[in-house]
C-alpha cells in the first residue's frame, strides 16, 4: 500500500500478512480523499484504522492532527511503526481500544474533530453502531462529517440517529461511501 497524495505522496505503508481484515484499497482512499473539503489545519479521526492508510493518507494531506483508533493491538502497533516510519509522530495519536471507550474518553476531554472516517469490518451491522456511538458522543464539530466505507449490503437507514443525516453516496463495486453530518 502506498501513500496517494500530499506531501507523503508515494511512500509505502506496511500491513501485516495474516490479517484477515481488509485494507482501504489506494483507489477508495483516493477517491475519498478527492469528495472532501481541503484538510488543512482539520481534525481527523480514522476509526477501524487497521495499518492507519486512511489517516495516515489524511495526514500527508495536511489535516491538522489525526487520530487512530484500532482496537487490535498488532494493528495498533503497525500503526505506530508507519506513524514513525512517515515521521509523524507530532500530527498523529494512535488510540488501542474499541470505538466506543476511545469515543468515550475523546469526548470527556472535549476534542473535537472536523472530519471522522470509518471502514468498519464489513456485514456486521457496524454502520449502525458507529453512528450510534458517534451520535452519543459528541466529538464532531458543527460543520463537520463522517465518511463511512461499507459493504453495499450493510442496512443501516432505519438505525440512523435523529442528530445525523446522511448527506451523499457512491457505490464502487462491492464497496459503498456514504457521507453524512450532524443535524
Amino acid at each position: 500500500m502506498r501513500i496517494t497524495g500530499g506531501d507523503l505522496k508515494g511512500r509505502t505503508i506496511n500491513f501485516p500478512a495474516g490479517i484477515k481484515e481488509r485494507p482501504t484499497s489506494d483507489f477508495l482512499r483516493e477517491t475519498i480523499f478527492n469528495l472532501l473539503p481541503s484538510l488543512e489545519g482539520k481534525n481527523f479521526l480514522d476509526l477501524f484504522a487497521g495499518s492507519g492508510g486512511v489517516g495516515l493518507e489524511a495526514a500527508s494531506r495536511d489535516a491538522g492532527h489525526v487520530y487512530l483508533i484500532e482496537k487490535d493491538k498488532k494493528l495498533a502497533d503497525v500503526i505506530r511503526k508507519n506513524v514513525k516510519s512517515l515521521a509523524l509522530d507530532e500530527k498523529c495519536t494512535v488510540i488501542n481500544f474499541d470505538i466506543e471507550t476511545a469515543l468515550k474518553d475523546l469526548a470527556k476531554k472535549n476534542y473535537r474533530v472536523d472530519i471522522v472516517f470509518a471502514d468498519p469490518p464489513y456485514n456486521r451491522n457496524l454502520v449502525s453502531f458507529t453512528l450510534a456511538c458517534l451520535s452519543r458522543y459528541q466529538i464532531l464539530d458543527e460543520k463537520g462529517m463522517i465518511v463511512i466505507q461499507h459493504s453495499v449490503k450493510e442496512n443501516y437507514q432505519e438505525f440512523l440517529p435523529e442528530n445525523i443525516y446522511q448527506v451523499k453516496q457512491r457505490k464502487y463495486g462491492e464497496n459503498m461511501i456514504t457521507i453524512f453530518r450532524r443535524s
